[in-house]
C-alpha cells in the first residue's frame, strides 16, 4: 500500500492522485456573465448536488495550479452572482471539451464550441440549448479555500428553475437514465459514459434493514466462491427463507445435484455456492439463499 503525505508531494502529482481516485465526477457546464454582459461557458468536474430542500449545487472553479490565476467563471460570479449549470451528455462532450480551452476573457465559448445560447427565465446568464437539463441558479455564497495554485473556490448555488428536454423523460415523468446518456470525468484525459453497458441497478435500502454481514452463517462468509459484493447482497435481506421454503426448493430445484454429489460433500458445497453466485448475478437473492441453506438443511 502506497502511503502519501499530501505535504510531501508536488501539487500536480497530488492533483493526479485526487482526480485519478475520485471519479467518475459529474460535470457542471457553467454559464456565467460578467458585469459588462460578456458570456462565459466552462466545465468543472469539482461538482455535485448537496441538498434538495433548498435545492443546492456546489461547483469549484479552482485556481490554476500553474499560474495561480482565477477562472473567468469565478471572476464572473463575483460580479454577477448567477449561473446556469448545464448537464453534459455524450452528444455534446466534444463541444464541452472545446469550451474548456483557455480562451481570452471576452471570447464567447458558445461561439467557439458551436453551442446555442438561449435566454434564462430568472437570471442573466444564458442556457445551453443542446444540454438535456439546465439549472438556473443564484449564487448564495462563495468560499475561497486558499490563495495558492490549485486552491478551490466553492460556488454554492440555489436552483431557481430546471429545464428538462422531454426526450429524456420516461412514461413516469422521470428522467430516464438510459436516455439522458450522461458523461463524467475520470483522471487525466479520461471520461466515462453512463450507457446501458456501464450502468447497473441496486435497490436502495431506504425503508428496510437487512440482516447484515454478521447475520450470515460462518460457512457462507468464508466461502471461496462468494465475493464481498455477493455477501453484501445476501446481507441485504430482511430475514432468511424459512425451513419449509428451503426444503421445497431443495426437492424441486436441487434434488438431482444432491443425488449426484451425495458422496462428495466438498464438491457439493462448492457447486451450491457457485449456483448461488449465479443467482445473485441475476438478482435472485432469495433463490441464492435457498441454495446456500440447502447444504446444511
Amino acid at each position: 500500500m502506497l502511503t502519501i503525505n499530501p505535504n510531501d508531494i508536488s501539487v500536480p502529482k497530488l492533483h493526479h492522485y485526487l482526480l485519478g481516485s475520485v471519479g467518475p465526477r459529474p460535470i457542471a457546464f457553467a454559464s456565467t456573465i460578467d458585469k459588462d454582459g460578456n458570456p462565459n461557458l466552462a466545465p468543472f468536474s469539482f461538482f455535485n448536488v448537496f441538498s434538495a430542500n433548498p435545492p443546492i449545487m456546489v461547483f469549484s472553479p479552482a485556481r490554476s495550479g500553474r499560474t495561480n490565476t482565477t477562472k473567468n467563471t469565478f471572476d464572473n460570479v463575483k460580479e454577477v452572482a448567477e449561473v446556469v449549470i448545464n448537464v453534459v451528455n455524450y452528444d455534446i462532450v466534444q463541444q464541452m471539451s472545446l469550451a474548456s480551452s483557455p480562451f481570452e476573457k471576452g471570447v464567447s465559448e458558445f461561439e467557439k464550441a458551436g453551442l446555442t445560447p438561449i435566454k434564462s427565465d430568472t437570471i442573466k446568464p444564458f442556457r445551453v440549448k443542446e444540454s438535456p437539463v439546465q439549472f438556473e441558479c443564484k449564487v448564495n455564497d462563495i468560499i475561497e479555500l486558499g490563495q495558492n495554485g490549485g486552491a478551490g473556490n466553492l460556488v454554492i448555488c440555489e436552483v431557481l428553475r430546471i429545464h428538462i428536454n422531454e426526450d429524456v423523460i420516461n412514461a413516469e415523468d422521470m428522467i430516464d437514465q438510459h436516455k439522458i446518456d450522461l458523461v463524467s470525468r475520470m483522471g487525466g484525459n479520461w471520461y466515462c459514459r453512463a450507457n446501458k453497458e456501464a450502468m447497473f441497478e441496486i435497490t436502495k435500502p431506504i425503508t428496510t434493514i437487512g440482516i447484515g454481514f454478521d447475520g450470515i452463517p460462518e460457512d457462507i462468509k468464508t466461502s471461496t466462491v462468494l465475493t464481498g459484493n455477493d455477501l453484501g447482497m445476501l446481507g441485504s435481506v430482511v430475514e432468511l427463507p424459512n425451513e419449509t421454503d428451503v426444503n421445497d426448493y431443495k426437492l424441486i430445484e436441487l434434488s438431482d445435484l444432491f443425488v449426484d454429489l451425495e458422496d462428495e460433500p466438498e464438491k457439493l458445497e462448492q457447486t451450491l455456492h457457485q449456483l448461488a453466485k449465479d443467482a445473485l448475478a441475476e438478482n435472485r437473492i432469495e433463490d441464492a439463499w435457498k441454495t446456500l441453506l440447502a447444504f446444511n438443511d
